[in-house]
């Protein structure tokens, strides 16, 4: 496994207390890199803090959702250091059911999360990597947001707003070094198949010519080198992990 290297780098993961987040975590945290991770359950952050047991690793209670809670604790920590690396993991699929039938407060709730979380955090981060004339921010969209998968309208929009919000911003800082890209998966192997029904995960592996869901560490693989200095000219791009499902 290539080894990056994030020493004196670092790096905010948001929906870092289990799944993709934690795995990102641990990467970074073998990199040499200081992690701060963000989650909205405390319980899950003491495990995931247990687990990893890293000098390097702090964690805070942060509903991303809510943007003074964001800005409270990206104040806090900037008062200390500088963030280097964002990545706006935190995410939540939601039910399925077909667009007419879905419930308006669960609707509010999916978009509030994955599209206003990836905004607010991006909101309160930028402004000290623009200060430092450097930073690496990886958003995790999905291909629902390209493709748009039937009775998942709340998570596909809100993912899509996610690549409309990274083509922005990494545009907006491209005469920076700064670099902002998302990254748009697949299905992969964790937890949040679980919100869904057993029908529309069967639905979302037809779909991969792979014939499997995406592995976290390659994932993980992916979003380090997005995060690294070795990423020194790609921004505002958006790169695919799907297993062929998406080509574009």
């Amino acid at each position: 496994m290539h080894q990056f290297d994030l020493k004196n780098r670092t790096s905010i993961i948001t929906g870092g207390a289990q799944g993709f987040g934690l795995n990102i975590a641990k990467r970074f945290l073998n990199s040499g890199g200081k992690v701060i991770i963000w989650d909205i359950d405390e319980n899950e952050l003491l495990k995931a803090s247990k687990e990893l047991d890293n000098s390097n690793l702090s964690f805070n209670v942060v509903d991303v959702s809510n943007y003074n809670q964001v800005k409270v604790a990206v104040d806090k920590i900037i008062k200390n250091s500088n963030i280097d690396i964002l990545i706006n993991n935190a995410g939540i699929t939601g039910s399925t059911a077909s667009l007419w039938e879905y419930d308006i407060e669960e609707w509010n709730k999916i978009v509030n999360i994955n599209l206003m979380g990836t905004f607010n955090c991006c909101k309160c981060v930028v402004p000290n990597m623009i200060k430092n004339n450097y930073g690496r921010i990886v958003n995790v969209a999905s291909v629902a947001g390209k493709d748009g998968n039937a009775n998942a309208s709340a998570y596909s929009s809100a993912k899509a707003g996610v690549i409309g919000l990274t083509k922005s911003l990494g545009k907006e800082l491209a005469d920076k070094n700064i670099a902002v890209n998302a990254i748009t998966p697949a299905g992969a192997k964790t937890r949040i198949l679980k919100q869904m029904s057993k029908e529309h995960v069967a639905r979302m592996l037809s779909k991969v010519p792979r014939g499997r869901f995406l592995e976290i560490e390659e994932f993980t693989s992916l979003i380090c080198w997005l995060s690294s200095e070795e990423n020194s000219f790609s921004t505002a791009a958006i790169f695919d992990i799907s297993g062929g499902r998406s080509t574009y």
